[in-house]
């Protein structure tokens, strides 16, 4: 149970000082979180990071894609239980798939709402995911229903494209004509809603880490 006394630790990687200073006023302000820290640069973050255990890292992509994935990969490996909130102006589909293959817990956009963020924050604190829903292109109880109307066959297409394999590999891994692919994948577009190879592996990703977490709290 967490309490005032025993709060979700948020640290923040920030670049803009006003934004890192509002965002550190809302975590204050909200009972069950206490900011550990804020630092304006990815290096120093990463090494506050591993000196003092934090429950939620909010990093900003400003420092770029690849630094981003970088220090997601290197936190997830040297600090497993520190989740990883990636936000960012604006999150393409082909980032936020590398965010999340990299091991990131949390995708926003500095546009949401105080509400939506702080319930971001708790939520990858308990761990949980979060992915923003102007990252996703469908409502996620359309995407969810639609998974599991997909036929066999359809569920072994989407498992390929998720691994980022194309659709004449897709092909001949499975022995059917490209062009079966390519109706298999037209079917998965309609029934999810999704329309985009980045948009099915994103929503394929986050499903199975839903079922993990899930299957973590029945045990």
């Amino acid at each position: 149970m967490i309490s005032a006394h025993n709060p979700h630790k948020i640290a923040l990687c920030e670049t803009q000082p006003a934004t890192a200073e509002g965002v550190r006023s809302l975590i204050e302000q909200a009972e069950g979180l206490a900011c550990a820290w804020a630092a304006p640069h990815l290096p120093l973050a990463v090494q506050l990071a591993r000196q003092s255990r934090v429950d939620v890292l909010l990093l900003d992509k400003h420092f770029g894609q690849q630094l981003v994935v970088r220090a997601v990969e290197e936190l997830c490996r040297d600090c497993p239980d520190t989740a990883v909130v990636v936000w960012g102006s604006s999150i393409t589909e082909t980032e936020a798939l590398r965010y999340m293959q990299a091991g990131a817990r949390g995708l926003l956009r500095k546009s949401a709402s105080l509400a939506t963020i702080e319930k971001c924050l708790r939520t990858t604190a308990q761990g949980g995911i979060w992915v923003d829903d102007k990252v996703m292109q469908a409502p996620p109880e359309r995407q969810e229903r639609g998974l599991h109307q997909l036929t066999p066959r359809e569920s072994q297409v989407l498992e390929l494209v998720s691994r980022g394999l194309r659709n004449r590999e897709i092909a001949a891994a499975l022995g059917i004509r490209p062009g079966t692919v390519k109706i298999h994948l037209k079917h998965i577009f309609e029934k999810t809603g999704i329309h985009g190879r980045y948009s099915l592996a994103l929503n394929l990703m986050t499903q199975k880490d839903k079922v993990r977490a899930h299957r973590a709290e029945v045990a």
